[in-house]
């Protein structure tokens, strides 16, 4: 078995990544860890006044070095920001990993989180930018995953499920 994180989660914001990987934790009996949670530890603030205070460009270099920092270190199970597959380096990292894409539709995301204000991506017109976003994230999350487990209208248990399946893995 190679170093690293034993499950990394990708996908949009949304999708259950959190909520997921710590059941996925709880049940192969690792750690979890979030890179987003990482950031705003370390920044002492959350994501979203990071990105009004300082820019999508500054976030996504802190967001850079969390991810790499936690590729390195973690062996465990490893939730990703909805954007962290933007940066080359990272899918380059991601590379061989057991990478699993939570997907989900549009409407089920607005089910779930509602596209409202603390997503600093999605401030005008959420529907249609997180359509947008998704265009152009769903080929990378593609491309990362070793799998890709549908989200929509099943449980995080359902959902936590159907990745150990998927990576075929055993839970404690």
């Amino acid at each position: 078995m190679t170093a690293g994180p034993l499950v990394v989660l990708v996908g949009p914001m949304g999708s259950g990544k959190s909520t997921v990987g710590a059941l996925l934790a709880e049940r192969l009996g690792v750690p979890y860890r979030d890179t987003d949670a990482d950031i705003a530890l370390a920044q002492g603030r959350e994501i979203s006044d990071i990105f009004v205070d300082e820019g999508e460009p500054y976030f996504r270099e802190l967001e850079r070095q969390a991810v790499a920092a936690a590729v390195a270190a973690h062996t465990g199970v490893l939730a990703l920001g909805g954007g962290a597959v933007l940066d080359e380096g990272t899918r380059e990292l991601l590379a061989g990993l057991p990478v699993a894409y939570l997907s989900m539709d549009v409407e089920e995301a607005v089910r779930r989180v509602g596209l409202g204000a603390a997503r600093p991506l999605l401030a005008v017109n959420p529907r249609r930018q997180w359509r947008e976003l998704m265009d152009a994230r769903r080929p990378l999350y593609t491309e990362v995953a070793r799998v890709v487990v549908a989200t929509d209208d099943r449980t995080p248990e359902e959902v936590a499920q159907a990745v150990l399946d998927a990576l075929e893995l055993k839970d404690v």
